[in-house]
């Protein structure tokens, strides 16, 4: 792994085959390690989603798109007003 690269980034691209996501981990410290990729390269900081946009986002990489965007947002890597009206890159401290 060069200086460049994210710490967790190969273990991350160990969870792809051909572009999609095989597996959701279920070990909490590898899915942070996804979670916090797809957040960062699927969505745009100060973009506002509909729920529609992130559900077509995260279906290119997997078929469950509502654990995964569940997910998200529980890490605080997506943000939503109680509604549920939209969704906006979130800002954790962790990240």
């Amino acid at each position: 792994m060069s200086d460049t690269e994210p710490r967790g980034s190969h273990q991350v691209a160990a969870l792809f085959s051909g572009g999609r996501l095989t597996a959701i981990p279920r070990k909490p410290a590898r899915r942070e390690q996804l979670l916090v990729h797809l957040a960062h390269t699927l969505f745009e900081r100060d973009r506002v989603y509909t729920e529609r946009e992130v559900n077509d986002a995260l279906l290119t990489v997997h078929e469950d798109c509502s654990a995964l965007r569940r997910y998200l947002v529980v890490a605080g890597l997506l943000e939503r007003p109680r509604d549920g009206s939209s969704y906006r890159l979130g800002n954790p401290s962790r990240s």
